[in-house]
């Protein structure tokens, strides 16, 4: 059943991911919103995720706890900053049909993969 689920799961993803988002180029979106906006699907996206499951071992075996925090903190930071910043320097220069169209092919063939694999 759970193979069902998520071969049918990432079917609705390719078809949503076609989808283009609707927003008004005329509309000036509040700095603070977008702010606490990222922070929360930030947060929301990495619970669960293997750095907070490592994070919380490491801080269950070491003190003091800033130091775990700090360097898990600084780690991600190392990680994502680079890829943000490469990221809205080529934005401009990426064609969203094409990438809104390769990510539904991807989101397609793993949905067929998990579907044979229910069978």
């Amino acid at each position: 059943m759970l193979r069902w689920v998520v071969a049918v799961s990432f079917f609705a993803i390719a078809l949503w991911t076609l989808k283009p988002d609707k927003l008004d180029d005329d509309q000036a979106l509040p700095a603070r919103n977008a702010f606490i906006a990222t922070t929360i699907a930030f947060f929301i996206a990495e619970i669960g995720d293997k750095t907070q499951v490592a994070t919380v071992l490491l801080a269950a075996k070491y003190s003091p706890l800033w130091q775990v925090v700090a360097g898990t903190t600084l780690g991600m930071l190392a990680a994502n900053v680079p890829v943000v910043a490469l990221g809205s320097r080529f934005a401009s220069r990426l064609p969203l049909r094409a990438a809104r169209i390769a990510a539904a092919l991807v989101f397609l063939a793993l949905g067929l993969w998990a579907l044979y694999g229910a069978f």
